[in-house]
């Protein structure tokens, strides 16, 4: 059965088991604290505002999807696959990901159902969405754990993430997507948690100029 996080207790239960599971993430817990759950408006709107938000700074992209959901209230799939590309633009989406909203939108349309997505195991729903034009693995994880409340969903191509696990793990080197995905693989069915986690220790640990460290190895005990 799929797991989802719809409230800051069941959070902070997964996080409890997990630090239980993997002693290793004891001292990132002492250091960063119980972190806040991070939820976001599911649905079309909520991935096409993760969409929005990809390789702009935060204030950039609250602008842009700021402008977009005024001038579409409400912001809906169909309204989208039938907008012209040169509304987006002014409105301030590249053209990529102009490309990727108007694939998504018409993907929904035609009845591609992203809610239904929240009982799907982690891999399979990460699978769907992947297939999506313009959907990449960060974008459709963010998805899953955000909007979804998936308890399993790990993005392990964040960039915040893998220098916190460089840090946490006194990695010589931050880990790529790959080699990141693999630790992740010992947190099972708990990686959504430990994704909270290391972005909670990452802002504690740049705040302090990474002097804090977890006394832990890379690999798993």
């Amino acid at each position: 059965m799929t797991v989802r996080f719809e409230t800051q207790p069941d959070l902070e239960a997964a996080i409890t088991t997990l630090v239980a599971q993997d002693a290793r993430l004891g001292p990132v817990l002492a250091a960063a604290g119980m972190p806040a759950l991070r939820r976001r408006p599911a649905g079309f709107s909520g991935l096409a505002a993760i969409v929005t938000g990809q390789q702009v700074s935060t204030a950039s992209a609250a602008a842009i999807w700021g402008r977009l959901a005024t001038h579409y209230d409400p912001f809906e799939a169909h309204r989208i696959a039938r907008t012209r590309a040169t509304t987006l633009a002014r409105l301030g989406l590249s053209q990529p990901k102009i490309r990727t909203l108007k694939a998504l939108a018409t993907a929904v349309v035609d009845g591609f159902d992203l809610d239904a997505l929240v009982d799907r195991p982690a891999d399979e729903a990460h699978g769907m969405l992947t297939a999506l034009h313009g959907i990449g693995p960060w974008t459709a994880d963010l998805y899953l754990l955000f909007c979804l409340g998936h308890a399993d969903a790990f993005p392990a191509g964040d960039l915040a993430l893998q220098e916190a696990s460089r840090i946490v793990f006194a990695l010589p080197a931050r880990p790529t997507a790959r080699d990141l995905g693999a630790i992740a693989d010992a947190w099972r069915p708990w990686r959504g948690a430990a994704a909270h986690l290391l972005w909670a220790y990452y802002r504690v640990a740049k705040g302090r100029e990474g002097v804090l460290r977890a006394t832990a190895t890379p690999q798993p005990g």
